[in-house]
């Protein structure tokens, strides 16, 4: 009878220990466990608010999936900014230029709490259509993009010929001058988005009208294209540039023609391409102004010192009111491509 007893609590002791040791296993594995991410939404700024009030380029993404989700601070990030999280969707305003996309995208890659090995990463934001090529509105799939500062340039005042273009080739940038996005990835998403309904303003199209008279590319509603983003890190525009830009964009040999200007895809490019994502990268860009000045309109009136046009405002001259409806358009594409991953049907 002692012997059965024994026994018996030997194997209550041994069924105890069993259950401890399992509760800690549980428990260390849910501490080591990595956040899966299906999908990173990489906007590059926010005007004001995550949420209800003038949108900037994360606000409609926010409010649609991560709105009542998780917050994290990130090591090496920017400080002012975190990465919002809720249901297999993180997305993380990176900031302007490509200083701060390349920092803030490669501390995301970095943070050892989440897993982005099954991720697609969605880069959103606004730019400036390539004349003759988009108008307002538009909404680009990005095939390619270059860097508008690599290379040499010069000012077209000292040029002793009379090219339009101030731009020349080095090739010994060339290794992070281009990146060309999976083509399959690419061709996938523009299909899916190709026929979605983009909306325009009334300014916009009677600016288009009076900028572009008789110029059938200029009249028609807006669209999705796919193009190449040239990324430059001041806003540039003008007619030298223009050309500069489409100069650059086929020395690269881009898949498709030169449609915007930008100021980080060829960052978060490079970026992705240290971890082995790039082939994991979607980018959309919706137009908000053009790439040149209005007629009648000098830089020094745009730009200069006695004048208070922010891009992203309903009164911009430089965006003709745009920027909020370009950037529901730019959300309206993005959120099939987003839902399409999440029910792993892209």
């Amino acid at each position: 009878m002692k012997l059965l007893k024994t026994h018996k609590r030997t194997v209550v002791f041994a069924a105890i220990l069993l259950i401890i040791g399992i509760l800690i296993g549980y428990s260390v594995y849910l501490k080591n466990r990595k956040i899966p991410v299906r999908v990173l939404i990489l906007p590059k700024f926010e005007v004001g608010e995550m949420t209800g009030d003038f949108p900037g380029e994360a606000q409609y993404f926010y409010e649609e999936y991560l709105a009542g989700g998780e917050e994290y601070e990130i090591d090496g990030g920017s400080k002012q900014n975190k990465l919002y999280y809720k249901n297999g969707v993180a997305l993380y305003p990176l900031g302007q230029g490509k200083v701060s996309a390349a920092l803030n995208t490669s501390a995301i890659l970095s943070d050892g709490r989440f897993d982005f090995s099954d991720a697609y990463v969605l880069s959103v934001g606004c730019g400036g259509s390539a004349e003759g090529y988009g108008i307002f509105g538009d909404v680009y799939v990005i095939s390619s993009a270059v860097d508008y500062d690599l290379g040499h340039r010069a000012d077209h005042r000292e040029m002793s010929s009379e090219s339009e273009t101030t731009w020349f080739h080095d090739d010994s940038f060339d290794e992070n001058a281009v990146i060309r996005l999976d083509r399959e990835v690419t061709e996938r998403a523009y299909q899916l988005i190709a026929d979605v309904h983009l909306e325009t303003t009334e300014k916009s199209v009677e600016y288009l009208k009076k900028q572009y008279p008789g110029e059938a590319w200029a009249h028609r509603e807006p669209r999705v294209m796919r193009g190449t983003s040239v990324t430059g890190d001041n806003f540039w525009k003008g007619r030298y540039d223009h050309q500069n830009a489409l100069l650059i964009t086929e020395t690269y040999g881009c898949y498709d023609p030169f449609a915007v200007t930008e100021m980080e895809d060829i960052a978060v490019g490079l970026a992705l391409k240290r971890f082995g994502l790039l082939d994991r990268l979607i980018i959309l860009r919706a137009s908000v102004n053009m790439d040149v000045f209005p007629a009648d309109v000098s830089p020094e009136k745009l730009w200069g010192p006695e004048t208070d046009d922010h891009l992203a405002s309903e009164d911009s001259l430089e965006s003709v009111d745009i920027f909020e409806t370009a950037m529901n358009n730019c959300f309206d594409a993005g959120k099939i491509l987003t839902d399409a991953i999440l029910k792993g049907a892209f």
